[in-house]
Order: C-alpha cells, then structure tokens, then sequence
C-alpha cells in the first residue's frame, strides 16, 4: 500500500497564494497522506512583538524556555489548525496534532555542541509511533503534525520539521511503499544558474556541496532526504508547493 507523507516549509505557511495553491494540490492527491508543517517565519514574528530575540545558529533556531512557549503557541496552535480548517473546506478529513498527541514523536533533548552551542528545549528524534499513525491514516483521517515533539518526561521540545517528516517517513516505510516529499518556495533544488535539477544522488550531491551552489537550509534537508532512502522510503522529492508531484528527485542510483 501506498502512503504520501509531504512536509510544507514555512515560507510558503505564510504566503496565502502559495499555501492555497499547495492545500489544493494536496487535497487532489490519491491514497493515504500525511502532512507535516513548519512555521518558523511566524514564530520570529510573534517572537519580535513580545521583545524575544531570534538566535539561530547553523540554520536551526535556539530555543529558550520563553521562545519554547511562543513556538508551541505558533505551531501546534494557530498555523496546525489554520491548515486543518482548510483542508476541512477542501473535503479533506483531515486533525492537527503535534509529536506529543498519541506519543507520535518521541524526542531526546539536544546536547550542547563540540563548538559549545546550546540549542536548549531542541529535540532529536528517537521514536515515532507508527501504529497509532497507521490506524489513523487507514480508517481514512490524514494527519496535520506539527514539529513539537515530547521526550516522555512531561517536557515538550522544539525540532526542526525537515527531520520530524524524514522519520515519520522511515518508520512507515516497514508496512507502506512511501514517497517522502518536501514542499517549499521554489520548483525544486537549483544548481548554479537557477535553472532545476532533475535529480540529485549521493555523488552529485557532494560535487554540489562542494561548490557551493547546495548550502544553507537545503543542506539538512538533502542529508534528510538521503537518510529517510537509506531507512527504505521508497522516493524522496524537493518540489515547488504547487507541484507536489515535480521537482527535483532525490536518489541513491548513481
């Protein structure tokens, strides 16, 4: 059986063409599907107006106890259920939740850096329940997450979104043919003259990084990529949120 897991990157969450475009291309998709959600441009807006400062470091944001609240707020609240009342208008039975609802996402708290970066309430994966997710997608809901995970000590932790659909996708990936793929602002990965590449595999992938023309955010979402297609996911894709079908295709043949 088939199983569509699609994760949304924040830049489009927050551009009301883009997300309307990608909630009806979402909604046409055929067979079983979940959809993971970022918000993070959000989460620094609401940051700013109540005095919090931003602090990022390597693309990943550092969460302190007061940021952990507003992230929380932003993403398991105002955006998860913004989504799920517009996938309701499309004919979509779709639920929000976040990785603590059903103990879907399971998560240790980051350890501080060998550069002696602190992440504070950031969490790294350990476990995803991937019976209750199946239950769920079978009796025919589709699941919104949010990335705001527990460590099953009573403690939430913020983790990046890329990661928590990379192993939503690995841990169905057992009793389902899965396709990973990641939704975001542009058609796909662009190689140095901004023209898409049509797929990208491990060799490639280090010639690009190398020259630099693969840096930044699309660096931990490729590694994810790579490592959800070493776990067993059947395709991964980086696509545009209007084509979700399209993009660049991520693979290990050389």
């Amino acid at each position: 059986m088939k199983i569509n897991v699609v994760k949304i990157g924040g830049a489009v969450v927050e551009d009301e063409a883009a997300l309307a475009l990608f909630l009806k291309a979402f909604s046409a998709m055929e067979g079983l599907k979940i959809l993971v959600h970022g918000g993070g441009r959000t989460a620094s807006n609401v940051c700013g107006k109540l005095g919090i400062r931003t602090v990022m470091s390597g693309g990943r944001r550092i969460t302190d106890g007061e940021t952990l609240k507003v992230v929380t707020a932003v993403y398991a609240g105002l955006v998860n259920k913004d989504i799920v009342a517009r996938l309701q208008a499309e004919g979509v039975n779709a639920f929000g939740v976040c990785g603590a609802d059903f103990g879907i996402v399971k998560a240790v708290r980051r350890p501080v850096t060998e550069e002696g970066v602190d992440f504070g309430f950031v969490g790294d994966p350990v476990m995803v329940g991937n019976e209750i997710l199946t239950r769920l997608v079978s009796d025919g809901f589709v699941p919104v997450i949010s990335p705001i995970t527990h460590d099953g000590h009573g403690q939430l932790l913020n983790t990046n979104a890329d990661t928590v659909a990379s192993e939503i996708a690995r841990a169905m990936s057992p009793d389902f043919e899965v396709t990973l793929t990641y939704c975001f602002e542009k058609e796909g990965v662009l190689d140095g003259d901004g023209k898409m590449i049509g797929s990208i595999n491990p060799i490639r992938y280090s010639s690009l990084k190398e020259e630099g023309i693969v840096s930044g955010g699309m660096l931990p979402k490729l590694d994810n990529a790579f490592s959800a297609l070493n776990a067993g996911v059947h395709n991964v894709r980086i696509t545009s949120a209007s084509a979700p079908e399209g993009g660049t295709l991520i693979t290990l043949k050389s």
